[in-house]
């Protein structure tokens, strides 16, 4: 019984990441849902709305990068199972995500607008790109084990989870992170650049680099030098030649 309430906590983690990863596609784009990061919600000073998006940024970030780390995962996992370690991680991000977009005070100040609908559509484009470059890079590891669905899964079928290992399929021979590439291209790629958007894409791609050096330190001290040639062979973000 407890396999099973386990798997089901796992296939609810995963579900919730899925519709406020939906969400945050519609709500990035300013597409189609009834708030978006440019409309939508109480009109709030200016001052005040980047304090509180500021400030919902910060505690998505702090979560996001503590309990990736192995510190807090031995500390978590003397209180709940270590297979739903990472369903409940999932679960807390999706939801400080989901209260991000809720809480979030738009600043509609237009920066830039492309007002040529061909280029304007094209830029889009780019945009949803970066999209598929995201969910596209998670699949090229293990989206299930990242998601927390493996680990549920083996547990329920009496299987132990397989150590992990270090490749690099594809785009992670170009980058070394083409999912946070990704990112970065879906925030920046806008017809229509905000204040409100620009302060987003900001924050959010300094602290994707921020976590790079972190995520980066946890894998080498699991892969060692194998991980530091990757690295001096490869480029961060940017697919330049070495």
């Amino acid at each position: 019984m407890s396999k099973l309430l386990a798997l089901l906590y796992g296939l609810a983690a995963y579900f919730t990441f899925f519709a406020v990863i939906l969400y945050a596609i519609l709500f990035v784009s300013s597409l189609i849902v009834p708030k978006t990061i440019d409309r939508g919600g109480m009109a709030t000073p200016t001052a005040k709305a980047i304090v509180i998006d500021l400030f919902l940024m910060a505690v998505f970030a702090i979560q996001h990068s503590v309990m990736a780390r192995k510190e807090f995962k031995d500390v978590i996992t003397r209180y709940i199972p270590r297979t739903i370690e990472r369903s409940t991680y999932v679960l807390v991000a999706s939801l400080l995500l989901a209260l991000l977009f809720w809480q979030w005070r738009a600043i509609p100040l237009v920066i830039w607008h492309i007002d040529n609908p061909v280029i304007a559509v094209a830029v889009l484009g780019v945009s949803m790109a970066g999209w598929v470059m995201v969910f596209g890079s998670t699949f090229l590891i293990n989206h299930f084990e990242l998601f927390g669905l493996h680990q549920v899964a083996n547990n329920l079928t009496g299987r132990e989870m397989p150590a992990p290992r270090f490749y690099t399929p594809l785009l992670y021979k170009l980058v070394r992170h083409p999912l946070y590439l990704g990112f970065i291209i879906a925030f920046w790629a806008a017809p229509e650049m905000t204040a409100g958007r620009l302060l987003f894409a900001a924050v959010t791609t300094i602290y994707i680099f921020v976590g790079i050096l972190l995520e980066e330190r946890d894998l080498i001290a699991a892969f060692g030098e194998e991980y530091r040639r990757y690295k001096a062979r490869v480029p961060m973000i940017l697919p330049w030649p070495r």
